[in-house]
């Protein structure tokens, strides 16, 4: 394509003197990292399903554009596969461990054995695995089915796993199981199944290159998704206008240096069009007036609402109704911003709207959603080319998580749990299903805090970093009888002071499980990822392995029900329980693939509602005070995958972890400069860090993540989904008048 100056993020070459990730130095470090066991690491690279994001990049391909994809969000994955296992016998006792952080901890290796700790000691000590499965299952048999959960995080794992643990858990009595999308993009489920019909995004990535309009809504591709760059560069390329709504004028999202592109490796790329800066908590209001204008000036498109949708005349009613200083105060944005932003989608013949936790971690966070549905319902920008709405996944494993079953909400296929429900899936598994909905992440948490849980098993994941108030998640995670951690490396929530004992066990990576598994990505797109050829960790089983052993161990009566002879046969049952999966079991090569649906969901407007049509949402914002002088606040990421953090400092934004996002015009208004000392308190916590001013919206914070989750009230949830809200209003306090030296 032609080469279009007036998109260029700027004449310096490759981006000297700004501040910028460089991803080719990402790819020497990578090399550096992986020196000791490169022809595996390369073999990872270029034949394994990705374990980051959920873009669904196989080898070094995908099914969206050419060329190669390559981001450094993997690279930094990648030492997790080939690191060799750390020598059990010279682990540092507890309190050495604690003084770690989580790269050191990751860097001692990989688990090579089970470990046990006991209360009152103070190591971990190697046992068989007979010893620990022994141990386990003794336990969750004496506890019974009300006081056992088991939370799977998205760390790389595939749907097989996902798939066998939540029958496993079935078979052991609880729908108590559930994984990491509980905290990311549950409200995005019941937005969309209200809406649509479907619990999914309803298009391709293809559409990014093919509309007229993106929006992202509280979502920073350039930042958790790199490679999706490439796609907003080409489609950039063919005319397509990008608009972020957002506190934060997200500077990846402003320009970005695409490694792969070479017009854009050279001068950068205008990524976004248009910000709308809005508060945090915001959207709803935004929105909101955003319909206002719509309806007030005609600019739905009547012949679809009026033969594909119901709703929207009591949804015109309920916006209309809204006065604008009102939607201006709460959303922080101008009525001629919203005016702009009603033009953009007015003036799209076709759209994609995308969002992702800045939209779904609130306590309003299902009406987020809906409100975004209602937006692309005015102009029927769902199922056809070039449109649809996508809730944007950040790890490779929470899409299939939740349609594997493995929820405490859900059968597998996304079926809500009840008695109608439970008896149909009895009747295919052969054995009792509880019919009740299990405990949620944070209920376990809660069950715990209340002396109510007597086993946690927990695959991946670190809830002392992921949920809010870490010291309530340490004491309650240490009234558990028995922990047990199934994991590739340590983490800090193992050496939380057991109940009465730990168990940490070690597992593979998906790169070394028998038979290979899949993925299922952000576009439905269902991948196979082989075994691939290289060291082993003697003492590492796989995890489906494990839960079908453990709930043999549990209910021997039930035994056939969970003697799968390996993952092909596991895709083999899932293809029968979970009908959208038909197709699973024949994959069985590197990249081979399905998209479950098709390119689009609700494709031609036929939408798998009751009623056939999509249904508008009457939602409306819900004011929330902030009292004068206080601020919200967001937690947000930086140069980290998860709770996993890569480096210090953010190669995007140029924040240390410890900085506190504020606006110029706040920090010029208290006399604040860069590098100060200062500190957040909440109701519920106190957090101290240093001002960065950027160029965020006056009147709203921004903090890392998990470092900000101390001011964070675990109570906050939305009523839905029970997702934690990851916001909160605090007051500001300069520490000290003068910047640190050095800053």
């Amino acid at each position: 394509m032609a080469l279009d100056p007036s998109l260029w993020a700027g004449l310096a070459p490759f981006g000297i003197g700004q501040q910028r990730p460089n991803n080719y130095l990402e790819i020497v470090k990578a090399v550096k990292d992986n020196a000791d066991n490169l022809p595996y690491a390369m073999r990872i690279l270029t034949q394994g399903c990705c374990d980051g994001c959920a873009l669904g990049t196989t080898g070094l391909k995908d099914w969206t554009l050419d060329g190669v994809h390559l981001c450094n969000i993997r690279l930094r994955l990648l030492r997790l596969n080939t690191i060799g296992p750390f020598e059990a016998a010279a682990l540092p006792d507890v309190q050495g461990l604690r003084r770690m952080n989580g790269e050191q901890l990751r860097e001692l290796g990989r688990i090579p054995t089970p470990l046990r700790r006991r209360a009152g000691e103070d190591r971990f000590t190697p046992v068989s695995w007979e010893e620990a499965m022994t141990r386990i299952s003794g336990a969750v048999a004496d506890a019974g089915p009300e006081r056992i959960a088991g939370f799977m995080t998205s760390r790389g794992i595939p749907n097989e796993t996902y798939y066998a643990a939540q029958k496993a858990f079935r078979v052991m009595g609880t729908n108590s199981v559930d994984n990491a999308a509980r905290v990311c993009h549950s409200p995005s489920t019941f937005g969309l199944k209200d809406s649509l019909g479907v619990a999914a995004t309803t298009c391709s990535y293809r559409d990014w290159i093919d509309a007229d309009l993106i929006v992202f809504f509280g979502s920073n591709v350039a930042n958790n998704q790199p490679v999706a760059t490439k796609y907003l560069y080409k489609a950039r390329k063919n005319g397509t206008k990008v608009a972020c709504v957002n506190p934060y004028r997200e500077p990846g999202m402003e320009r970005y240096w695409v490694p792969s592109a070479p017009e854009s490796a050279v001068f950068g790329t205008k990524l976004t069009d248009r910000f709308f800066e809005v508060n945090i908590g915001g959207d709803l209001a935004f929105i909101t007036g955003v319909l206002k204008h719509i309806v007030e000036r005609g600019w739905a498109d009547d012949a679809f609402v009026d033969g594909h949708t119901v709703g929207f005349d009591a949804l015109a009613v309920e916006v209309t109704a809204w006065e604008w200083d009102d939607l201006e105060a709460q959303s922080g944005a101008t009525r001629l911003d919203m005016e702009d932003m009603a033009r953009m989608v007015h003036d799209a013949g076709k759209a994609v709207f995308v969002w992702s936790m800045g939209i779904t971690q609130h306590v309003c966070g299902e009406d987020n959603v809906r409100a975004i549905v209602n937006l692309a319902l005015t102009k029927g920008f769902v199922g056809r080319d070039g449109c649809g709405v996508m809730p944007i996944r950040g790890h490779s494993g929470v899409q299939g998580g939740a349609e594997m079953g493995c929820y405490s909400t859900a059968f597998p296929g996304g079926v809500p749990i009840g008695p109608e429900s439970a008896a149909s899936l009895a009747e295919q598994y052969g054995f009792e299903v509880p019919d009740e909905e299990g405990m949620t992440a944070v209920e376990m948490l809660d069950a715990a805090h209340d002396g109510n849980l007597d086993v946690l098993v927990s695959s991946g994941g670190n809830f002392r970093e992921i949920l809010p108030d870490p010291d309530r998640v340490d004491a309650a995670l240490s009234r558990i009888p028995l922990r047990v951690h199934m994991d590739l490396v340590l983490s800090s929530q193992m050496l939380v002071d057991p109940g009465e004992e730990v168990l940490v066990l070690p597992v593979m990576t998906r790169y070394e499980i028998p038979g290979g598994v899949t993925e299922t990505s952000t576009e439905r797109r269902i991948i196979f990822s082989p075994e691939i050829r290289g060291p082993r960790i003697a003492g590492a089983r796989a995890e489906w392995e494990v839960f079908a052993d453990l709930a043999r161990r549990v209910r021997p009566d039930r035994a056939a029900a969970v003697d799968w002879s390996g993952t092909p046969a596991i895709r083999e049952e899932i293809a029968r329980i979970v009908p959208m999966y038909d197709g699973i079991q024949d994959l069985a090569e590197a990249g081979d693939t399905i998209q479950y649906g098709g390119p689009h969901l609700c494709a031609d407007w036929r939408f798998p509602t009751p009623d056939g049509k999509a249904h508008f949402s009457v939602v409306a914002p819900q004011p929330e005070a902030v009292p004068d002088g206080a601020f919200r606040v967001a937690t947000r990421r930086g140069k980290q995958f998860n709770s996993m953090v890569h480096e210090h400092v953010d190669a995007i934004t140029g924040a240390p972890r410890e900085a506190v996002l504020m606006s110029r015009a706040d920090a010029d208004r208290l006399g604040i400069v860069t590098g100060q000392p200062v500190r957040l308190t909440s109701d519920h916590g106190r957090m101290d860090g240093t001002a960065y001013p950027t160029r965020l919206r006056p009147g709203n914070l921004q903090v890392h993540w998990p470092e900000g989750n101390v001011l964070l009230d675990p109570g906050r949830r939305s009523p839905d989904a029970d997702i934690p809200d990851y916001n909160a209003t605090v007051t500001l306090e300069a520490l000290r008048p003068d910047p640190v030296p050095g800053r």
